[in-house]
C-alpha cells in the first residue's frame, strides 16, 4: 500500500501528514458544534481546506525524497518542511478560533505579525522546494529518463506555484476587480463574480503530484515518454497561466451572475 511505503521511505513527514489530516478532522468536527463567520462563510472551511491539501503535500515529499541520495540532505530538507507546514496550519487554526481571517489580515499588530510569520515560513518552504529542485536537475537522484522528468516539472510547477502564493500576499487579498468575501462556490469559496487567485494558485502547486501521475498512468511503458510528458506539461502550464491571466483580469473562473 502506497501510505506504507510513505512510512517506510519517511516516518517524520509520514506522521505530520497523518497530524494534519486529524486536524482536519477537528476543524470538521468544529465546523458542526462552535461555527465562527469570517468574510461570511464558516471559519472552519479555511483550516479544513488547508490541512488537506499540506497532508497531500508532505506525503508527496515523503515519497520524492526518497530518491535523493544524500542522508543529510534529505533531513534537512524533511525537517524544514515538516517545521514550516506546521507554522502555517498552527496559525491558520488559532486565527480560525479566534475568529478572524489568516491571510492578508494586517487589521492589529498581533494578526499583522501572525501575517507576516506566516509568510516568512512559507518563504522559507519555497526555498526547500527550490533546492530539492536544483537536486532533482543536477543528478542528485538516482531516477533516470521520464520518471525523473515528471518529478522535476512536478517541482518546478509547485515552485511557481508559490510565487502565484507570494503574489496574493503583495496584493493583500486574492480577488481581483473587487473585495475579499461575498458569495464562493461551495467549499473553496472561489469568487464567482470577480477574479480570484486562488484557483490558478491551486491548480498550479498541484502539478507537483499531477504530472508523476500522469507519467505513471499513461507514458511509463511507453519508449516516447519525454515527448509525452512535454505535451503535457506545456498544455498544464497553459491552462495555469490562463487561470492567472483571468484572475488579474477580474474574470471569474465560473460566474454566476
Amino acid at each position: 500500500m502506497w501510505l506504507a511505503e510513505i512510512r517506510k521511505r519517511n516516518a517524520i513527514l509520514y506522521t505530520v501528514g497523518w497530524l494534519h489530516l486529524a486536524l482536519f478532522a477537528m476543524c470538521l468536527f468544529l465546523y458542526f458544534v462552535k461555527p465562527v463567520a469570517i468574510a461570511g462563510i464558516n471559519g472552519w472551511i479555511k483550516p479544513m481546506k488547508f490541512a488537506l491539501s499540506l497532508c497531500i503535500y508532505l506525503w508527496t515529499f515523503g515519497w520524492l525524497l526518497h530518491y535523493i541520495g544524500d542522508a543529510k540532505k534529505v533531513k534537512v530538507i524533511t525537517w524544514t518542511i515538516a517545521a514550516c507546514m506546521c507554522v502555517e496550519m498552527i496559525i491558520i487554526f488559532v486565527q480560525a478560533w479566534r475568529g478572524v481571517g489568516a491571510h492578508f489580515n494586517i487589521s492589529t499588530p498581533l494578526n499583522g505579525a501572525l501575517f507576516a510569520t506566516m509568510g516568512t515560513f512559507i518563504g522559507i518552504n519555497s526555498l526547500a522546494v527550490l533546492y530539492t529542485l536544483i537536486l532533482f536537475i543536477n543528478g542528485s537522484t538516482n531516477l533516470t529518463g521520464g520518471e525523473l522528468l515528471a518529478w522535476q516539472m512536478g517541482l518546478f510547477l509547485f515552485f511557481v506555484g508559490g510565487i502565484s502564493g507570494g503574489m496574493m500576499s503583495g496584493h493583500l487579498a486574492h480577488t481581483y476587480g473587487s473585495g475579499d468575501g461575498g458569495p464562493g462556490l461551495p467549499f473553496v469559496n472561489w469568487s464567482p463574480q470577480a477574479g480570484d487567485k486562488r484557483p490558478a494558485h491551486f491548480l498550479t502547486l498541484q502539478g507537483l503530484q499531477l504530472l508523476p501521475l500522469f507519467y505513471y498512468a499513461m507514458f511509463r511503458r511507453t519508449e516516447k515518454s519525454r515527448l509525452g510528458l512535454m505535451v503535457v506539461f506545456v498544455l498544464f502550464l497553459f491552462v495555469c497561466l490562463a487561470l492567472h491571466v483571468m484572475a488579474l483580469r477580474g474574470v471569474p473562473l465560473i460566474a454566476t451572475h
